[in-house]
């Protein structure tokens, strides 16, 4: 697609920052000439690979900045899990990413968190439009700052598959499934799942879901306001029904897809030239960071279109995402790294990798790598309020956000069985009861 489209497309997709996006002059944070020498400083995520190291190379730059030392703790998922074992030891880290608006109000609930201190804020007031502010706030009292953002509304594709076959970027779900088709037909497999991280399948459901039932419902049954044995929750399940369950669409087939990780679902889309074993691949502009592993060419090898609206009447979905750093210590050094990640120097850092996007909006676009990542960012910036939070980062983590439970486990079994729409309704319905019941007791 053309960048003016993918511009078009993104600022529905990456809308609602709730002002006008207008720059100011970035906030200094921290200060070059704050002093941390001495100071160690443990920061938990669950980043790991190219993620990892490039993170790290944010924290690298604070070290030179500050003097403090910075060590990067590997946490597990669920983080609330593992921030409570910590905790419970007695050794809790100076701070964490948090993926989900649900963990920062859960660890809010418990008490965990430290508000951000007057430096952050001043950053935050600075760099940041008021509705990724209030994402990181609790009851009025700022917790989060919002380091990494994602669109969450991308198909990527191999440009080589899609000219051999004749195919041309889909509209409409419908479009989508007909171009399947028309891969499938010359040879390749049209669609990457990688089903064994459940997340990415929340991730299919969701995109379907807010495009089919709206999002006045999207934004009930992210607050469990409607159970999951809704219509439209059904409506949704036999939509990706129509892609799941035709086997020779999907690489491997479901059972393929349920043992491929998601940095295996887009890498294997960008190797093997115009002879991949999956054609298209659905996640977030952070694939960017793996499809760059393959040596593919974004904007070239690797292009990307929106996620397809569902339906006569449907939209094109706006999913959005993001992850937060939080204090759980209310130490100088905490509170300066929080105001730093605030900052369009850290942001700048990761921002030249690739594979990430910033709320900051005083980041300079021209620190994206390629015209493609830069016309998003850009989008997101000048965004309207039309998009919404990714929904199973808005419920409770044991129901939207565990490994083998809830939502991803529900969504797992469908991959497996898509003609089983009732009963994993009904499963899904159980296990969000539960959850939502046991995180208002707290």
């Amino acid at each position: 697609m053309t960048l003016t489209a993918l511009t078009a497309v993104a600022a529905l997709a990456l809308a609602g920052c709730g002002d006008d996006g207008t720059s100011k002059d970035p906030e200094p944070a921290p200060n070059r000439d704050l002093s941390l020498k001495g100071e160690k400083i443990e920061v938990a995520a669950v980043w790991t690979g190219p993620e990892q190291e490039n993170f790290t190379k944010v924290l690298k730059e604070f070290e030179k900045r500050t003097g403090a030392t910075v060590t990067f703790v590997p946490a597990q998922d669920p983080i609330v899990n593992f921030l409570g074992t910590k905790i419970a030891g007695g050794s809790p880290p100076d701070v964490a990413m948090l993926p989900q608006v649900g963990a920062i109000q859960q660890a809010a609930a418990q008490k965990w968190l430290k508000p951000v201190g007057p430096d952050a804020k001043a950053a935050l007031a600075a760099n940041y439009s008021r509705g990724w502010q209030d994402l990181g706030a609790v009851d009025g009292t700022q917790y989060g700052v919002y380091f990494k953002a994602a669109n969450k509304s991308l198909v990527w594709y191999n440009s080589a598959v899609f000219e051999n076959a004749g195919a041309s970027e889909p509209k409409t779900w419908k479009d989508f499934l007909a171009t399947a088709e028309t891969i499938s037909a010359s040879g390749v497999t049209p669609v990457s799942v990688g089903g064994a991280d459940g997340w990415t399948l929340t991730d299919w459901f969701e995109n379907v879901y807010l495009s089919q039932a709206g999002p006045a419902k999207y934004d009930q049954l992210a607050k469990h306001e409607i159970k999951w044995t809704d219509p439209s929750v059904a409506a949704a399940l036999k939509t990706l029904a129509e892609l799941f369950g035709k086997p020779a669409l999907i690489a491997g087939g479901p059972g393929g897809a349920l043992q491929t990780e998601y940095p295996a679902s887009v890498t294997q889309t960008f190797t093997g030239g115009d002879q991949p074993k999956g054609a298209m691949v659905f996640e977030g502009d952070f694939a960017a960071v793996n499809i760059a592993q393959t040596k593919a060419e974004i904007g070239k090898d690797a292009k990307v279109f929106p996620f397809p609206k569902v339906g006569d009447g449907g939209t094109v979905p706006v999913v959005t995402a993001g992850d937060a750093a939080v204090a759980l210590k209310d130490t100088k050094g905490a509170q300066a790294l929080l105001a730093f990640l605030a900052s369009p120097d850290a942001a700048k850092i990761w921002a030249a990798e690739g594979g990430f996007l910033s709320p900051n909006k005083n980041l300079d676009p021209a620190a994206y790598p390629n015209d493609v990542q830069r016309e998003i960012a850009k989008a997101l910036i000048g965004a309207g309020d039309d998009f919404r939070f990714d929904m199973s980062d808005q419920m409770p983590q044991s129901f939207g956000g565990t490994p083998g439970k809830g939502e991803w486990k529900a969504l797992q079994d469908f991959l497996k069985n898509p003609k089983d729409v009732a009963g994993t309704q009904a499963r899904l319905e159980a296990d969000a009861a539960k959850a939502y019941k046991a995180a208002a007791k707290g």
